[in-house]
């Protein structure tokens, strides 16, 4: 199964896990107090993240979480977008090297 993946910077985790709790109809899965939140459901798979190197509001890349990707992988399109590509576990991965105090585990998708 392929999730579409959003990735947005922020100046707020705290307003933003409100406001886009409401707009998913859904709780993030994983919430990094101050720095990152992470939703997955059934089609998205949708990240913010006060990222200082990116102005708050903006993409921050797209991509594809999928179920099938045997590694993870980045590049950039004729637009000069980011896209990654990756599976589950592989997001779990990253979330621990930069924050290895979480202790997230992949979980199913919500409805």
């Amino acid at each position: 199964m392929k999730r579409f993946h959003i990735a947005i910077a922020t100046p707020n985790i705290t307003a933003t896990v409100q406001d886009y709790t409401q707009r998913l109809a859904a709780a993030p899965v994983l919430v990094v107090p101050g720095e990152y939140a992470l939703w997955r459901t059934e089609t998205l798979n949708f990240s913010v993240r006060q990222d200082s190197t990116c102005p708050p509001g903006t993409l921050r890349h797209l991509g594809w979480e999928d179920d099938d990707a045997p590694t993870f992988t980045a590049a950039t399109d004729c637009n000069g977008l980011l896209w990654e590509q990756f599976a589950a576990h592989h997001q779990a991965a990253e979330i621990h090297e930069i924050w290895p105090g979480t202790s997230y585990l992949t979980e199913p998708p919500t409805a």
